[in-house]
C-alpha cells in the first residue's frame, strides 16, 4: 500500500509533467488542448493508475483483479478527446499534435501513477523536446 505522501507526491508530479508539455501547447496557441486540459488529463491519468492499483491490493487473493484493465480504459478514452481536438477543413487537418500530446500526457500519467517514474520524466522530456525544438525544423511538403 501507499503512502498518502507517495499518493500526492504521483499526483502533483504528473500534473508538473503534463503542464510541461501544456504549456508548450498554450506558448504556441494550440489552445484546442492547452495548460489546464494536460494537466487534468495527466492527474487525472494518474489518479485513475492509483485508484487501479489501490483495487489491486485491497482485492489481491480475494477476487481476480486485473489493474492493467483499467490503464487499457484510459488509453481507449483519450482517444476520444484527442479526436476532439482535430479539425479537418478541407483537404487540411488541424490538432492532430494537440491530440498526440494528449495521448501521450495520459501515459505520462499513468507512469506516475504506477510509480514509473523514470519513463514519465524522459516521456515528458522527449514529448517536451519534441514539440518545442522541432517545430523549428523546416520539413517540405508532399506535393
Amino acid at each position: 500500500m501507499l503512502t498518502d505522501t507517495q499518493v500526492v507526491w504521483r499526483l502533483f508530479l504528473a500534473a508538473a509533467l503534463g503542464g510541461i508539455i501544456g504549456f508548450e501547447r498554450e506558448k504556441h496557441n494550440k489552445r484546442m488542448a492547452g495548460f489546464r486540459t494536460h494537466i487534468l488529463v495527466s492527474v487525472g491519468s494518474a489518479l485513475i493508475m492509483l485508484v487501479s492499483m489501490h483495487i489491486f491490493d485491497i482485492y489481491s487473493g480475494k477476487a481476480p483483479v486485473d489493474p492493467a484493465r483499467i490503464a487499457a480504459g484510459v488509453v481507449t478514452g483519450i482517444g476520444f478527446l484527442g479526436a476532439g481536438t482535430i479539425i479537418r477543413s478541407g483537404e487540411s487537418v488541424r490538432g492532430l499534435t494537440t491530440a498526440a500530446s494528449l495521448w501521450t500526457v495520459s501515459g505520462i500519467g499513468l507512469a506516475i501513477g504506477c510509480g514509473f517514474y523514470i519513463a514519465g520524466w524522459a516521456a515528458a522530456i522527449i514529448a517536451f523536446a519534441a514539440l518545442y525544438f522541432l517545430r523549428k525544423i523546416p520539413i517540405e511538403e508532399d506535393k
